[in-house]
Parts: structure tokens; C-alpha cells; sequence
């Protein structure tokens, strides 16, 4: 199959951030970009949730699961606490 070459633009911190995140994963961020738009062509948009809820804010549903998902893996053993940076 032919390919071709695609462009696109992201802050520096962002981009550095998604390739030591796709690294850990054991790819790099053509394979991540690729496999987010197969999984946007499989379901027909986008592969995740994108709303405008504003008044949940930080508490809403999809990251209080996270947050709880994330706490039982670091009860577990899992992950690496970072101490909390306050922005001055």
C-alpha cells in the first residue's frame, strides 16, 4: 500500500510528552497517530469521548473512574509518586 506523509502541529511540551508516553508503550508516534486514525475509521469518529460538559468540571464521571483506576494501581504497587509542583 502506498503512503504518503502528513503534517501537523503541537506545542513542544505536548509532542515531548506524547513520544515518552507512546515509548513506554513500545511505539513511536507515527505508529500512536496511525492507530488513532484506524480506530476512528473503525468506529466511524472519534475513539473517545469529546463534550462541552463545563459544570462538571474536573469531577466528572470519566475522570473520578480514572483517578480510582489509577489509586488501586498504585495501592498495588504500581506507578512512581511525584511530589506536587505549585506554581508560583
Amino acid at each position: 500500500m502506498a503512503q504518503t506523509s502528513v503534517n501537523i502541529r503541537m506545542d513542544t511540551a505536548t509532542k515531548k510528552s506524547a513520544e515518552e508516553l507512546f515509548a513506554q508503550l513500545g511505539m513511536n508516534m507515527t505508529t500512536a497517530f496511525n492507530i488513532f486514525v484506524r480506530q476512528s475509521l473503525r468506529v466511524g469518529g472519534i475513539p473517545f469521548n469529546i463534550t462541552t460538559k463545563t459544570g462538571e468540571g474536573f469531577y466528572n464521571p470519566y475522570n473520578q473512574r480514572l483517578l480510582r483506576e489509577a489509586k488501586e494501581r498504585m495501592d498495588k504497587g504500581f506507578g512512581k509518586v511525584h511530589e506536587i509542583i505549585e506554581d508560583d
